[in-house]
C-alpha cells in the first residue's frame, strides 16, 4: 500500500500502464454470501471475459463473508485451478466490510466489484474501468437508471430503486443517478483514503463511499448498463431500505456539521481546470454570486419570518434586532460551507464572530432606517416597515458580500503543509498468507479485530 503520498491531497492522476502483461492493473471482487451454486459459473464466466477483451493484466478476487455452505471450498478450488482467481474468506457478515478489507490489502491501482448473480452485462465492465485507467475519472459506477440503460426488472424493485435514488438527491444533493447498482469501480490512491472514512459495513456502504467522493470534488464517470434481474436474490429489500435511511440521516448529519476530513481526497492545485488563473476572469466570483444570492434569498425569507414573529411580542426595534441577530448566524454558516467552500471545523468561530461584525453593520443600517421611517411618518404600518427593511437589507447585502469574500472567506493562495499523521488510521498493516502459494488462498482472520466495526468517523481525521 502506497504511504508516501502526503496525507492532505492526492496525486494528480495519471494514466496507468503495466509494466507487464503479467502485472495486474484490475482487480475485480465478487462479493459473496452463501453462494456454492452460482459461484463457480460467475467465475468462469467472468474469467472467460476478460481473457478475451480486456488489454490488461487481470486479478478476480471471491470475498466470501461468513457462508455457512459450501461456498469457501468452491472459492478455494477456483483460486488453486485458475492462476488468476484468488479467495478472501471473512469470518462476518457484511458485503461493505468484505469490499474493504479486500480493497485495502489489494495492491493493484484499479479495484472493482461486481454482484456474483451478474445481473450487468459483462460488455460495460471494460467502459467502466476504462476511465480510471486513462486517468481521467477517480471513481465509476454503472447506471440502471440512465437514458441508454436497458433494464429488466418488475415494477417493486424499479419504484423502490428510483425512490431511493429521489431521497438521495432530495436530502444529500447527490448528483450520481444509481447508487445501488453492483457495478462499480476506484482508483486504488482514492480507496486509501475514502475506505477509512466509510463507516457502513453492509448494503450502504455503496451510497455513503459516493456521497463523500461527490463531496471531496472527486469525479464520478457513469456507465449506462444493460441489467436483468435477478429473481432468486436473497437481498431482505424492507431491512436493507431501512439501514440505508438510517444511514442516509447518520452521512447528512456528518457532512452538515463538518466532521469528515474530506480536505484529505483534495487532488493538486492546478489538477483541476478551475484552478487556472486565466486572465481578466475571476476565479470563482461567478459560483460565489449565485451561490451567495441564494443563501441570501433564504436568510431575507427566514428574517422576514423571525420579524413578524418577534414583532407580535415586542417592539420593532427589538424585533428586528433577534431576527437579524439569528438569520446572520446561520447566514454566515451556509455561506461559509455552501459559498465559499469551507468545511470542517476550523476558525469556524472566528468565521462567526466576523460574521458578527458584518452583522452590527446590517443592524446598523435597518435600524437606522426604521429610525429615519418612525420620525418621518410617525407610526406607520407593518407592511411600511417592512418595506424598509426588505430596501436596508438589499443595500447591506452588496455590502456583506464584499466583505465576506475580501475580509471573512478571503481566498488562500498558499495551503500550509499538514501536520504529519497515520495516514490509514484503520487499515490492517499485515497478512498471514496461506499455507502455500498454488492455491492463491489468504486467511485474514487474524487481522479483522484491527478493522473497527463501528468506528467514529471523526477519529480519522
Amino acid at each position: 500500500m502506497r504511504t508516501d503520498t502526503p496525507i492532505g491531497t492526492l496525486p494528480a492522476r495519471e494514466h496507468l500502464l503495466a509494466d507487464s502483461a503479467d502485472l495486474p492493473v484490475l482487480d475485480v471482487v465478487i462479493p459473496v454470501y452463501n453462494e456454492e451454486d452460482d459461484l463457480e459459473r460467475c467465475v468462469l464466466r467472468l474469467h472467460e471475459h476478460l481473457a478475451r477483451t480486456f488489454p490488461y493484466g487481470f486479478r478476480i478476487t471471491v470475498a466470501d463473508n461468513a457462508s455457512t455452505d459450501r461456498t469457501p471450498q468452491v472459492a478455494a478450488r477456483l483460486a488453486a485451478s485458475i492462476a488468476e482467481v484468488r479467495s478472501f474468506r471473512l469470518e462476518e457478515k457484511g458485503r461493505g466490510r468484505a469490499l474493504r478489507t479486500v480493497w485495502s490489502h489489494s495492491d493493484v491501482p484499479v479495484l472493482a466489484y461486481m454482484d456474483v448473480d451478474l445481473s450487468t452485462d459483462l460488455n460495460a465492465l471494460l467502459p467502466l474501468v476504462a476511465p480510471l485507467i486513462s486517468g481521467h475519472s477517480d471513481l465509476a459506477i454503472g447506471s440502471r437508471l440512465a437514458r441508454s440503460s436497458r433494464v429488466v426488472r418488475g415494477p417493486k424493485r424499479e419504484f423502490i430503486s428510483r425512490a431511493y435514488n429521489l431521497i438521495l438527491r432530495g436530502s444529500l444533493a447527490a448528483r450520481f443517478s444509481d447508487a445501488q447498482c453492483g457495478f462499480k469501480a476506484i482508483r486504488r490512491e482514492v480507496a486509501e483514503r475514502l475506505l477509512p472514512m466509510v463507516e457502513d459495513t453492509g448494503w450502504f456502504f455503496d451510497t455513503e463511499l459516493l456521497v463523500l467522493a461527490e463531496r471531496a470534488g472527486l469525479r464520478i464517470h457513469e456507465v449506462p448498463v444493460d441489467w436483468v434481474d435477478d429473481p432468486d436474490s436473497t437481498v431482505h429489500i424492507v431491512s436493507t431500505a431501512t439501514e440505508d435511511l438510517k444511514g442516509v440521516w447518520r452521512v447528512g448529519r456528518a457532512l452538515a456539521v463538518g466532521a469528515l476530513p474530506l480536505d484529505r481526497l483534495a487532488r493538486p492545485f492546478g489538477d483541476d481546470p478551475r484552478d487556472r488563473q486565466l486572465t481578466g476572469v475571476p476565479g470563482g466570483l461567478a459560483r460565489q454570486l449565485v451561490g451567495f444570492c441564494v443563501v441570501g434569498a433564504l436568510s431575507t425569507l427566514l428574517y422576514l419570518l423571525l420579524y413578524s414573529v418577534f414583532r407580535a411580542g415586542v417592539g420593532p426595534q427589538a424585533a428586528n434586532a433577534f431576527a437579524l441577530l439569528l438569520s446572520a448566524v446561520a447566514n454566515t454558516a451556509a455561506n461559509r460551507r455552501l459559498t465559499f467552500g469551507v468545511r470542517g471545523r476550523d476558525r469556524a468561530v472566528r468565521h462567526q464572530a466576523q460574521g458578527l461584525v458584518v452583522f452590527g453593520i446590517g443592524l446598523a443600517l435597518t435600524s437606522g432606517s426604521l429610525a429615519a421611517l418612525d420620525a418621518a411618518a410617525g407610526n406607520a404600518s407593518h407592511g411600511t416597515e417592512l418595506a424598509v427593511l426588505i430596501t436596508a437589507n438589499l443595500a447591506a447585502t452588496v455590502l456583506r458580500f464584499l466583505l465576506f469574500r475580501a475580509w471573512v472567506f478571503p481566498e488562500r493562495r498558499e495551503a500550509s503543509a499538514p501536520a504529519p499523521q497515520d495516514p490509514y488510521p484503520y487499515l490492517p498493516t499485515t497478512t498471514t498468507a496461506g499455507d502455500g502459494a498454488a492455491d492463491h488462498t489468504w486467511d485474514v482472520t487474524v487481522q479483522l479485530h484491527r478493522i473497527p466495526q463501528d468506528h467514529d468517523t471523526r477519529n480519522a481525521r
